[in-house]
């Protein structure tokens, strides 16, 4: 046990029940939005919950272990680091726990999943997101339900790193809620080593597993597509070497699906043409819903005014435009995958996310945030900001994550090339067993480029639409006019970046202000030093006063243009539903904790440590 770490452990168990209240109701003062599972059953208990193995069930096994009996009877330390080919998963069950210890549940995450209130209480509940039992496998009879890890790759800071994988989060199972119908797989972070392990233990530290735990529901608490955290689990035995021992811990967090860019990125790399196209219609058919949701062809215009009029319902079979142009259904999945990675980018962006290590194992094609290493929220706004220290180059910094999510797209891109550039001939037999021959290979190259170039156009284009929707509601404006882009949120964000602001408290103090106290320029240049840090403002206090008494009467004609002289009140509660004052707080105060426990089991260091130590 470690009885130093844990000496306030009530009083730390306290504090986990406030901050996933936290996230699941952003305070300030309005509910966040509701779950899907809101105002329906009560729940279930998790044996109950309807339970799948789709991936497992449609996609090629390690063939070391290509069943969950020859993995079952396996030694665990037989289980680890080598390279697998042919195979997008291998059945692993997770390491045994001792004595594990659950912190914290995220109530939304279990309204989310169907699960009944309470459930977290039974014991094999914690069992099952410890990793001590696996509750949908009959170790008798060999029948039902067994853990895998994923294969995948990717490019690290713009390098190829062959094949990485799951190599500390082993898959359960996947799980529907029965009131919406909406699939997940559950997965353990920190629960042992796997064949994707390389030299790594397959561990999670408290530290990190805290910051994951919270900033999955803060992120789905701000509307932000991304992975969810259900439950915390301590491991009170376990000794985690970084740089250096700390506690061990497991995070139960399900998303609808974990295939990243990096899954087809090996596959290109290996040159498993066969395996990229059984992957794509896996991905369509089984994580997008089908060939009929994805985008049909859109209309001709400017891709600024038809990029959001995308709609659905083209068959299968079908290709639409004709030459170059021609869009068959690999296409659509590919432009799909794009703009939902758009959506996703324009929400960080909007709020100051910063994820930190967006290689392409990282990039969900699903488009949801995912892998929660070195995040952060933006604090005072600098575009170049990185919470990444091994990024000497900034390459993920905040200004440059849009353009990395289309690099890795790009790298996609390549993956899908030769199904996106066959066009009308991608069921062809013999392009299915052979590939392309030399006669149409131009045809097909020329397509492939012309197409990924267009969806690059229409990425930047989903991302600018979304990004000015989710600015103007934060501004307080009904929509973002042409004019506002440079005259209130250009000024507002080079205002903020040149005298040192806080982003987004900068947002919330802008909810609360009152047009009435903006009549005159001296009652501008009060509220000013509203957004000035108690210990001043860079570049001087009159300067800073000045600028931003101008912006604020700039900006009070449009909010008055918007809502009239009588809707101050229905703009001022819009602004704190899009500006929550807990954006940070929730990130910090978890990380905050987190090295207190950790530092506590460790006397000789200093309990006190920077803001750059803990969000590393």
């Amino acid at each position: 046990m470690l009885p130093r770490a844990f000496a306030r452990k009530t009083q730390f168990i306290r504090m986990s029940d406030r901050m996933a209240q936290m996230a699941s109701h952003i305070s300030n003062g309005v509910r966040a939005p509701a779950s899907e599972s809101d105002n329906r059953s009560s729940g279930h208990a998790l044996r109950d919950l309807p339970k799948s193995n789709v991936f497992t069930s449609n996609l090629p096994a390690d063939a070391a272990f290509p069943n969950p009996q020859a993995s079952h009877s396996a030694p665990r330390a037989k289980l680890g680091p080598r390279q697998v080919r042919d195979a997008l998963y291998t059945f692993v069950r997770p390491e045994p726990t001792k004595e594990p210890e659950l912190l914290a549940v995220s109530p939304r995450a279990m309204r989310d999943l169907g699960l009944r209130p309470g459930e977290e209480e039974t014991q094999e509940f914690k069992e099952a997101v410890a990793g001590n039992k696996i509750i949908t496998w009959d170790e008798n009879t060999g029948e039902g339900i067994y853990p895998w890890a994923q294969c995948y790759g990717g490019y690290q800071f713009g390098q190829w790193a062959g094949q990485l994988g799951d190599g500390r989060a082993i898959s359960l199972f996947e799980v529907a809620n029965p009131d919406t119908g909406v699939r997940y797989e559950l997965q353990l972070k920190g629960a042992g080593r796997t064949p994707y392990s390389r030299f790594a233990d397959g561990k999670a530290v408290l530290r990190s597993s805290l910051r994951e735990f919270v900033v999955s529901e803060a992120l789905n608490a701000l509307r932000i597509p991304t992975t969810r955290a259900l439950a915390l689990t301590f491991a009170p035995h376990a000794r985690v070497q970084r740089e250096r021992v700390e506690p061990g811990a497991i995070v139960a967090r399900f998303a609808q699906t974990w295939i990243r860019f990096g899954t087809f990125d090996l596959l290109r790399a290996r040159g498993d043409r066969k395996l990229i196209r059984q992957l794509a219609t896996y991905v369509a058919e089984n994580v997008y819903g089908g060939w009929d949701k994805l985008p049909r062809k859109l209309p001709a215009g400017d891709i600024k005014e038809v990029a959001m009029s995308a709609t659905s319902g083209v068959e299968k079979g079908e290709v639409q435009g004709e030459g170059k142009e021609a869009e068959n259904r690999f296409t659509r999945l590919y432009r799909e995958i794009a703009r939902r990675n758009a959506v996703t980018v324009a929400a960080w962006q909007a709020y100051g996310f910063m994820n930190g290590v967006l290689n392409t194992d990282n990039t969900s094609i699903l488009g949801l945030s995912i892998d929660f290493g070195p995040f952060a929220f933006m604090d005072n706004f600098d575009p170049s900001y990185t919470p990444n220290h091994d990024d000497h180059m900034l390459r993920y910094n905040y200004a440059n994550q849009p353009s990395i999510i289309w690099w890795n797209l790009v790298r996609l891109g390549e993956a899908f090339a030769e199904l996106i550039g066959a066009g009308p001939r991608v069921d062809d037999g013999a392009f299915v067993e052979q590939g392309v021959n030399s006669g149409w290979k131009n045809e097909l190259i020329e397509r492939a480029e012309h197409l990924i170039h267009a969806t690059g156009d229409e990425y930047k284009a989903v991302f600018m639409a979304e990004y000015k929707r989710l600015m103007a509601a934060r501004l307080g404006l009904k929509e973002l006019k042409e004019k506002d882009f440079d005259e209130l949120l250009s000024e507002w964000l080079d205002t903020l970046e040149a005298h040192e602001l806080d982003f987004n408290q900068s947002f919330r103090k802008l909810s609360g202000i009152a047009m009435e106290d903006l009549q005159s320029e001296e009652s501008r240049k009060d509220v000013a030093a509203r957004f000035f840090h108690r210990e001043g403002v860079a570049g001087g206090e009159g300067v800073a006063r000045e600028r931003i008494a101008k912006w604020l009467d700039r900006w009070r004609a449009r909010v008055t243009e918007d809502w009239g002289k009588t809707g101050a009140a229905d703009r001022q509660s819009a602004m704190k539903q899009a500006n929550p004052k807990v954006t940070q707080a929730l990130s910090h105060a978890f990380s905050m904790k987190a090295s207190e426990c950790a530092n506590a089991s460790h006397p000789d260091t200093s309990s006190s440590r920077s803001h750059g130590s803990w969000m590393s």
